[in-house]
C-alpha cells in the first residue's frame, strides 16, 4: 500500500497531464477531453440518425438503420484500425492518434447515442405528436419544438451513462499511441519496471472513481426526472394553468 502512495506522489503529474507542458497533453485530462469531444460531436449526428430511424421516409430510414446495426455489430477495435488506415487514404495525409481516436469514437458512438435518442422519442405519448400535427405544425417542426426537447431531457441519465462507456473505450486508444491515461500508466510502469501491479491498481482505481461518480450522477438525474414526472402528474389542472382549483361545494 505504501508503494501505491509513493508512486502517486512521485508521478501524479504524469498520470494527470502526461508529458505536458514539456510534451503533448496526456493522462487523465486528455482522456476527459477526448471523451467530452467525442460526445459533443457525436450527439448532433445521433439526433439526425434517430430522426431518420423513425422517419416515415424509407430513403432516410433504411441507410440510418444499416449504419446503426453495422456499427453496433462490430468491435470498436476494428473500427479503430479501419479509421487509422482509411482516413489518411481518403484525405491524403496522416493524422494524429488523438484525431484518429476522436473520429472513431464519433462514428461508433453515433450509433449507440442514436438509439438512446430514438428510445426517448418513442417513449413519449403518441398523442403529443398527433396534437401538434392537428394544430398545423409540420413533421420536422413538431419534432424540433415539441418532441425532441422532452425526449432529450428524459434521456439525460442514459446519455451520462453512455459518457461513462466512452471514457472506458478511450483506453483502446493505447494501441495507436493516443496519450491518454492508460498510455501514461504504461510510461510510469516503464520507468519503475518492478511495480506493474501497483501502477495498474492506481489506473483501475482512478477509472473506478471517475466512472462511479458519473454513474451516481446519472442516478441522481434519473431520480430528479422521476420526481418531476410525479409532481407534474399530481398537479391539479387548474393549478397547472395558474388558476384556482374550483370548489366542489355549491355556492350559497
Amino acid at each position: 500500500m505504501y508503494d501505491v502512495f509513493t508512486i502517486v506522489r512521485d508521478n501524479w503529474e504524469l498520470f494527470l497531464l502526461g508529458q505536458y507542458p514539456h510534451g503533448p497533453l496526456g493522462g487523465l485530462v486528455n482522456t476527459l477531453v477526448l471523451s467530452a469531444l467525442a460526445l459533443i460531436i457525436a450527439f448532433p449526428l445521433s439526433i439526425l440518425l434517430a430522426i431518420a430511424r423513425i422517419s416515415p421516409f424509407g430513403w432516410l430510414r433504411l441507410p440510418a438503420t444499416v449504419w446503426v446495426y453495422v456499427l453496433r455489430g462490430i468491435p470498436l477495435l476494428m473500427v479503430i484500425f479501419w479509421t487509422y488506415f482509411l482516413v489518411p487514404v481518403l484525405i491524403g495525409r496522416n493524422i494524429s492518434g488523438f484525431t484518429t481516436m476522436l473520429c472513431t469514437l464519433v462514428i461508433y458512438q453515433s450509433a449507440y447515442l442514436s438509439e438512446i435518442v430514438r428510445s426517448g422519442i418513442q417513449g413519449l405519448p403518441s398523442g403529443q405528436f398527433e396534437a401538434s400535427r392537428a394544430l398545423g405544425m409540420g413533421y420536422f417542426r413538431t419534432l424540433g419544438w415539441v418532441i425532441l426537447p422532452q425526449a432529450l431531457y428524459n434521456s439525460l441519465p442514459s446519455l451520462i451513462s453512455q459518457f461513462v462507456s466512452i471514457i472506458k473505450e478511450t483506453t483502446l486508444g493505447y494501441v495507436i499511441n493516443v496519450q491518454e491515461m492508460t498510455f501514461a500508466a504504461n510510461q510510469v510502469n516503464n520507468q519503475l519496471l518492478t511495480k506493474p501491479f501497483q501502477v495498474y491498481v492506481i489506473l483501475a482505481v482512478t477509472y473506478y472513481i471517475l466512472c462511479y461518480s458519473l454513474t451516481r450522477l446519472a442516478t441522481a438525474v434519473e431520480r430528479r426526472i422521476e420526481r418531476k414526472r410525479q409532481g407534474d402528474a399530481g398537479t391539479p389542472a387548474g393549478t397547472a394553468l395558474g388558476g384556482a382549483v374550483p370548489s366542489s361545494e355549491p355556492s350559497r
